[in-house]
């Protein structure tokens, strides 16, 4: 049958073999230096010594780590869906597939965060494809949006069952990990090889994007990847705080869903997610990124209608509240527990039993961020964080310690005032370091300034964002873009004169 995959594979995959192998060989045999080297220094101990045990360390190391890895005990990630459960999304998944010609074994669960992803599992004996899809997906995304999402998921796999590109996707995936953390004394080696392969995994990447545009149309795949990008970023910036901040104050969320469906209606969250979004685009130093950037995937699209109709709205899930309330307790609890652990957690309170998970925390009550007084969620934060400013820059007054920040941006010293906020900046590589320092300089900077700005008679904006201000005339002010456009420019100029328009000034220091 002459699917839109095959037409695709004959016209992308022109990349030699011998070259693919090469770099895969080359790839691997860096990433295994570590565990080459250790062997090394284990065999020369047991010569050296006699403690000949001392020489199955590295091979038990490996043995240990293959048996986990083919075990098939570690449970499946999520919450599975079942087609008599939900029609709707099981005609989904099914239509989708069909039209990709992805013929194999699948089964669909829900995963709480904003993700998608299929892999193989071992189930009931055998093996099978497994389609996660996050919840903020299926609550956010119109149906032929999805269908893009799982389009593109089914496309990929057909476009790396060939074996060499699975092979060189895994060992792209494996050196990569060697370059997480502070050291990173592969990089030297690993940077050039991954820097070399990785048009060829953003081109099965592309390729995909352009069959999940045959199969729901190029705009609700446009519209896909632009929300896709908007729902992980709103999701980690915005949602997470969420989770954490009443838990510390014994409830939990149980309307976390709708309030971050809603937050994604304000066009203030979007704007900065999406800013949010193209910055973390913007820094790839190692070539780790399997995927390419957003404005290169939107570009790529082919102009092509969708091959079958489907809806505008999102789907709506038969056991929705149920799935809902699972998921707030996944993420609540951990994305490896279940959550029975929350039930158990809970009964030991009961019992005046605190272990180490429940110590301090209590029973969890539920309550609803939209019903809640913003200021709840953002109360501690904005006050740990202008106590952390007065502390760094050793002044007592929020104008005084603005004065400092507003200096060091106009003498260019701000990179320095932010390694005291973030001493850990260190480790970054060098060319992610002006942007992770710009974060916390803004961070730092727009808590003080709002701490300011209130001060002087101005409003939060929104129930959403701190830093989207309303002055007592009615304009509105995001203090981040300004801040931000500020140490792009060296330039404090315009936020001395939004200050001066507020009425309030700088302390002298």
């Amino acid at each position: 049958m002459d699917t839109p995959i095959s037409r695709i594979s004959a016209a992308s995959y022109r990349s030699s073999a011998v070259r693919d192998w090469l770099f895969i060989t080359a790839m691997l045999a860096v990433a295994w230096l570590p565990l080459v080297f250790f062997g090394l220094v284990m065999v020369t101990l047991g010569m050296v010594w006699g403690v000949w045990q001392a020489t199955f360390a590295p091979l038990m190391w490996v043995v240990i780590g293959a048996s986990r890895a083919f075990s098939g005990k570690a449970p499946l990630p999520g919450r599975a869906v079942q087609p008599d459960g939900e029609p709707d999304l099981a005609s989904l998944v099914r239509g989708v597939a069909e039209q990709v010609g992805f013929d194999a074994s699948l089964l669909v669960r829900v995963i709480p965060v904003p993700d998608a992803a299929l892999g193989r599992a071992k189930v009931a004996g055998g093996h099978s494809y497994v389609l996660l899809l996050g919840l903020p997906m299926l609550r956010v995304l119109s149906a032929r949006q999805l269908a893009a999402v799982i389009a593109h998921e089914l496309a990929h796999e057909q476009h790396v069952r060939q074996g060499r590109t699975a092979w060189l996707l895994n060992a792209r995936t494996t050196l990569a990990q060697r370059l997480q953390g502070r050291f990173r004394p592969l990089a030297p080696l690993a940077a050039p090889l991954l820097r070399a392969t990785q048009p060829r995994v953003w081109q099965v990447e592309l390729a995909a994007d352009a069959d999940a545009a045959r199969v729901a149309g190029t705009a609700a795949t446009r519209q896909a990847l632009e929300l896709t990008g908007l729902l992980v970023a709103t999701f980690d910036g915005l949602a997470e705080p969420w989770l954490a901040e009443p838990a510390g104050q014994g409830t939990y969320p149980e309307d976390f869903y709708d309030a971050f469906a809603a937050a994604l209606q304000d066009p203030h969250v979007t704007r900065r997610s999406a800013m949010v979004a193209a910055d973390h685009d913007a820094v790839d130093p190692h070539a780790t990124a399997d995927h390419p950037p957003l404005a290169q995937r939107l570009a790529a699209l082919p102009q092509v209608d969708a091959a079958a109709s489907y809806g505008a709205e999102p789907l709506v899930l038969r056991s929705g509240p149920e799935i809902e309330q699972w998921c707030v307790k996944e993420l609540i609890e951990g994305d490896v527990q279940s959550v029975d652990a929350t039930r158990r957690r809970n009964k030991a309170v009961r019992a005046g039993k605190r272990g180490r998970e429940g110590a301090g925390r209590g029973l969890l009550q539920p309550v609803r961020i939209l019903e809640l007084d913003p200021d709840l969620l953002r109360g501690s934060t904005e006050d740990e964080g202008l106590a952390l400013v007065l502390a760094v820059t050793r002044q007592e007054a929020p104008t005084q310690a603005l004065s400092v920040h507003l200096n060091a941006i106009a003498d260019g010293s701000w990179p320095l005032l932010a390694r005291r906020f973030e001493p850990d900046l260190r480790w970054l590589p060098p060319v992610e370091r002006p942007a992770a320092a710009r974060m916390i300089m803004t961070g730092a900077t727009g808590t003080v300034l709002v701490t300011v700005l209130r001060a002087a008679g101005w409003t939060y904006a929104n129930r959403w964002m701190s830093t989207v201000l309303a002055a007592p005339d009615g304009s509105v002010v995001d203090v981040y873009d300004l801040l931000r456009d500020a140490l792009d420019d060296g330039d404090p100029t315009p936020v001395r004169a939004l200050l001066a328009t507020a009425g309030t000034e700088e302390a002298p220091v």
